[in-house]
């Protein structure tokens, strides 16, 4: 279910891209090019480590939000970059039950030394 949802965000954020409409927030993000929407997800990037220092009664609920919005400006940005969402799906299973910490150095080593 979780991972449905998240394909079909991106399908509707794919059939934006390509529409005509000039009232539609995912095209005029599209329309500024790869700066602006990089722009947007640094912006929501601090949001979201802002509302986790956060000191006010509806916290949670901040980091909710801003979490919300840059997930979405993050498959924003992925579309824009011609990478489908499936992709990145694969990717993370492909480290799914794998210590991170081994992970990670594995990435660091060149491919010819694997």
């Amino acid at each position: 279910m979780k991972e449905e949802f998240l394909k079909i965000l991106f399908s509707t954020i794919e059939e934006r891209k390509n529409s005509s409409s000039e009232d539609s927030y995912v095209k005029s993000l599209f329309d500024g090019g790869t700066l602006k929407i990089n722009e947007k997800v640094l912006e929501e990037t601090l949001e979201l480590l802002e509302a986790t220092s956060y000191l006010k009664g509806d916290k949670r609920e901040k980091v909710i939000h801003e979490a919300a919005d840059l997930w979405f400006h993050t498959l924003v940005l992925i579309s824009n970059q011609g990478i489908d969402i499936d992709e990145v799906i694969k990717e993370l299973a492909s480290r799914f039950g794998k210590s991170g910490l081994l992970e990670k150095a594995l990435r660091e080593i060149p491919k010819q030394e694997k």
